[in-house]
């Protein structure tokens, strides 16, 4: 992100050149999707109706590309990037990007669940939004708000989330073990406007393009069936 500075955007743009992003971003991109969970809500009748919404709230390093990822998913209804895990008095970003708030830089996804079920965006979460096995980073990005991190919101959302990190460990689905926390939401607050659909607003910023769009990529190439255009609030 900004704080970056110019050096690390630079050297990232070494580092593609020379490496190939899927080397510059230490596995956040992976080549093929992760397995389905085996715990999952139940499949409700009448795909695509109206009916209830569901909350989700997930942390995997930069909102930018996190909230650009999910927003082009089919029953997806609206993201909003934001903090998680702190006080309400410190969820700015001069505060959080101080990493001594508690916060980690989320994104808030509300969802159709007879468009896509929990389980779902689990599974994309892990596949192509992040890579879980960083340890309070993603990538360039290092500090304890770029942590992996679920922030459930209901007693069924931490037993899918929870039941799905074991079943991927126990399947030796990475080549290190899952460190992504799974917590309750306390409170969830907005970021600032000028960080919401960042990604759609600055396309050519180098880190939007180094970072983020090879995940969008990734989520059309192996969910075609989920992936669906955005065009902007």
């Amino acid at each position: 992100m900004s704080k970056l500075g110019a050096a690390v955007v630079v050297a990232g743009f070494v580092l593609v050149a020379v490496l190939g992003v899927r080397a510059m971003m230490a596995g956040q991109v992976r080549t093929e999707k992760l397995p389905a969970p085996v715990v999952d809500e139940h499949s409700a009748a009448g795909a695509g109706t109206t009916g209830h919404t569901e909350t989700a709230v997930f942390a995997g390093g930069c909102f930018w590309g996190v909230q650009t990822t999910f927003e082009r998913i089919k029953g997806v209804e609206k993201t909003w990037a934001g903090y998680s895990g702190g006080s309400k008095d410190t969820a700015n970003y001069a505060a959080v990007s101080s990493e001594t708030t508690g916060h980690a830089e989320s994104v808030k996804v509300v969802f159709d669940p007879q468009t896509i079920s929990y389980g779902t965006l689990l599974r994309v979460f892990f596949s192509v939004v992040h890579d879980p096995t960083q340890l309070n980073r993603q990538g360039p990005d290092v500090g304890t708000s770029y942590r992996s991190a679920i922030f459930y919101t209901s007693p069924e959302q931490e037993k899918i989330a929870k039941a799905y990190i074991a079943q991927l460990d126990a399947a030796k689905a990475f080549p290190r073990k899952i460190v992504t926390q799974v917590v309750p939401l306390d409170a969830f607050y907005e970021a600032e406007e000028y960080h919401q659909d960042y990604a759609e607003k600055n396309p050519g910023n180098p880190y939007i393009q180094v970072c983020d769009i090879p995940k969008v990529h990734a989520l059309q190439a192996q969910f075609p069936e989920l992936f669906q255009d955005y065009k902007g609030k």
